[in-house]
């Protein structure tokens, strides 16, 4: 029964829904026929004869179903009412989402017709790795429409697939050059999972862009800097050949020019092979600066960090340069303050090769007065402020920053008259930026220069600042010490540095005003210029019984002019310029009142390139293919007090070294060229070890002779176990130091 009656129920619905009017019709029907059917029995029977009728209750009844009807009508009036008001809100809102669905059409229409045409390649994948949609970009380059694609599983042919990276978000990022209609491109692709539809699994969406000429540009720039580094190598082998080939002859110029001046020799002959040797220094100057700017440019400038002695290099610098200094008749002079660190960490050979140039060039364009060389803090923490200061010619405002260029001079007559490529600023200037420093100049014609170069230089630590022995500096507190000298620029400094010890000093030029001055106190120490010649011994003489410390101040030109440092009333000497520990040991000596004969000779180091006497002389072996160089080894060494056997080739040097091994009468050394014919050193060297690990032999000492100044090639003689280098052209003061080094070692093996 109930299905029947939901059947029924549906057949009216659908009966109504298709004829709505007659449905409507029946509706009304039949609602008046019940309206006036009670309406009638309710009279009828109200009024019958059987129903005794009343008037009074028939109107009450009456007037009941009549305000029954009205309230119904209100009742269904309001209803009405309200459901218009409802249908208006229905209506209202049905055209707002009428609106906003247009509204998303044409957004998704918007999107699609993007994705559609935009330049940029787009594609969407199902799980299963199915094409669900490619834009035109993507059906262009794949050469189908997209309804072929759309389904399938297409993918472009791969050339070449690049590294993927995947950003924090999980997109996936990659280059892939792609085989195409077009021919091969290179597509830069973007994938990530994406939801198109809520209740649908997610796709894997590849956006892809056309980067084939931004790679074709970086490719072309990585052989462009490919070939500019190879060029760059090449450029770099080529300067070192070159310098190989220009040191070797170099070295016999300047060896045999060495030994030539050791003989007898007229005046004019002497002038002519000084010429001589300050042609190759110059010409070495020159291939030094090259080299160097060639490493530079190239960015292969390294930079070590050892512990070095701040005081130590400037002084050693400020004596290398004192010859030359005196030479012209002017001074130089250093001062290291007190309160930097005794041992620094840094690069000393690329700090000492800027001071060298800056004081060099100092030196060059200076004719009267002198050079400084100060090193103080800086202004920051860690900074040391080293300053260069001449009395030179100057520099022109508008050439200060041109001559920090390459191949810059201040002007055009600066190359004529003084010579130099105008490489040395550029170089120092680099080296110190390299650094981490800067180089700041003050200057103006005709009042001198002032170099300033200010570089970060934090104190050693560990093993290298315990066992440096700290500087004993003397007190002297209340002592008088005049300074007699007409020499202003080291008198200053010399002035400064013993105020900062407590010293009252007094600097005087002239001696008959030193005279003067030494009855007025008890003077702890006169400082008297050797220039001074005859004055200067007659002022010692008359400081006898006045002043404790008599020490005349001697160029190194005339340290060994036994008429001045013997002469009387002098109690010590001091070579210029002046060491700040060598002046402190003089002055902390006891005080003497007569005139004792000078037996402490401060700074006194023997003649460099002194003869060793023949009993400790030793025995080496050296490998030189070429003849004239291998004539200046024999003769340096035969003066040196050694025993020399030139071997002309790396197989020759390794048969006499195996024949003399074998004879019981082993070398003490091995001079090898690293350069040489049918072997070279390198070859010769590693030959030489393997056979001492072999036979279980001692060690013999093998140093490179070697032109070549490029840090691989001294690695190379390193790792094939040589023990230490010596560059053409050969300074006899080193080769010197290095055999004696040897003999000691020797001599304590024994």
């Amino acid at each position: 029964m109930k299905q029947y009656a939901v059947k029924l129920r549906a057949a009216r619905r659908r009966l109504t829904a298709r004829y709505p009017k007659i449905a409507a019709a029946i509706k009304w029907i039949s609602l008046f026929s019940a309206a006036f059917g009670g309406t009638y029995g309710f009279i009828t029977g109200a009024t019958s004869e059987e129903a005794r009728y009343n008037p009074h209750d028939f109107a009450i009844g009456v007037s009941l179903l009549f305000a029954i009807a009205c309230v119904t009508i209100v009742a269904l009036n309001m209803r009405l009412r309200w459901m218009k008001k409802t249908m208006r809100t229905i209506v209202l809102r049905s055209e707002a989402m009428s609106d906003r669905n247009w509204e998303l059409k044409e957004a998704e229409e918007r999107a699609r017709s993007l994705f559609e045409t935009q330049g940029d390649l787009v594609v969407l994948r199902g799980a299963d790795g199915n094409i669900s949609f490619a834009n035109d970009a993507y059906c262009a380059l794949a050469g189908a429409p997209r309804e072929n694609l759309v389904g399938t599983a297409f993918a472009f042919d791969i050339i070449a697939q690049g590294e993927i990276a995947i950003s924090a978000d999980g997109t996936r990022i990659y280059d892939q050059k792609i085989a195409s209609l077009t021919g091969p491109r290179w597509i830069a692709w973007r994938e990530g999972l994406i939801r198109r539809d809520a209740g649908h699994p997610a796709e894997w969406q590849s956006v892809g862009r056309d980067v084939t000429d931004r790679a074709e540009t970086e490719r072309a720039l990585e052989d462009a800097r490919d070939q500019a580094h190879a060029a760059s190598r090449a450029k770099s082998r080529f300067l070192a050949m070159a310098s190989h080939e220009i040191r070797t002859p170099l070295n016999g110029i300047l060896g045999m020019s060495n030994l030539l001046l050791d003989t007898p020799l007229t005046q004019e002959q002497t002038t002519y092979v000084n010429a001589v040797k300050s042609s190759g220094d110059a010409l070495l100057s020159l291939i030094e600066e090259l080299l160097d700017y060639s490493k530079i440019e190239a960015g292969r400038i390294d930079l070590a960090q050892q512990p070095f002695s701040l005081t130590a290099m400037i002084e050693d610098i400020t004596e290398l340069l004192a010859p030359r200094a005196h030479a012209k008749g002017i001074e130089i002079a250093c001062a290291i303050d007190e309160r930097l660190p005794a041992l620094v960490s840094g690069d000393a050979a690329r700090l000492r090769q800027v001071l060298l140039n800056l004081a060099g060039n100092a030196i060059k364009f200076t004719s009267q007065g002198g050079v400084a060389l100060i090193a103080e803090p800086g202004i920051w923490q860690g900074e040391i402020r080293f300053l260069v200061r001449d009395t030179g010619m100057g520099i022109a405002p508008e050439a200060q920053e041109r001559i920090f260029h390459e191949f810059e001079q201040a002007d055009e007559y600066t190359a004529r008259d003084y010579g130099g490529t105008g490489l040395g600023l550029s170089i120092s200037d680099r080296i110190v930026k390299r650094m981490g420093g800067r180089i700041v100049l003050d200057s103006s014609v005709g009042h001198g220069s002032t170099f300033e170069v200010l570089i970060p230089l934090n104190g050693a630590t560990g093993d290298a600042i315990e066992q440096a022995q700290p500087e004993q500096w003397p007190d002297l507190t209340g002592q008088s010490i005049m300074i007699v000298t007409a020499q202003p620029v080291e008198a200053s400094l010399i002035e400064k540095r013993l105020a900062r010890w407590g010293a009252q000093v007094c600097v005087v030029s002239d001696i008959a005003v030193a005279k003067a001055l030494l009855p007025e106190r008890s003077w702890y120490a006169l400082l008297i210029d050797g220039s001074y010649g005859d004055e200067a011994h007659g002022l010692a003489s008359a400081a006898v019984g006045r002043a404790h410390h008599r020490i005349v101040m001697l160029t190194p030109a005339m340290r060994h002019d036994t008429r001045m440092i013997a002469g009387p009333g002098f109690s010590g000497y001091l070579v210029k310029p002046l060491r700040a520990a060598s002046l402190a040991a003089r002055l902390s000596l006891e005080p003497q009142t007569d005139t004792p004969a000078i037996t402490n000779e401060t700074e006194a180091p023997p003649i460099a390139g002194a003869a060793i006497p023949a009993s400790s002389g030793l025995s080496i072996l050296v490998a030189e293919d070429n003849e004239i160089n291998a004539l200046l080894m024999r003769s340096l060494l035969t003066k040196l007090g050694h025993r020399a056997v030139i071997a002309v080739n790396g197989q020759q040097a390794l048969d006499s070294w195996l024949m003399a091994a074998t004879a019981g009468t082993p070398y003490d050394a091995v001079l090898m060229d690293v350069q040489m014919p049918l072997l070279n050193g390198v070859e010769t060297a590693k030959r030489i070890r393997a056979t001492e690990a072999g036979q279980h032999a001692r060690r013999t000492p093998i140093l490179a002779l070697t032109a070549n100044a490029l840090v691989e090639d001294r690695y190379a003689c390193f790792e094939a176990g040589m023990d230490g280098f010596l560059v053409k052209p050969l300074d006899r003061d080193k080769l010197a130091t290095a055999l004696a080094g040897i003999s000691v070692a020797s001599n304590v093996a024994a």
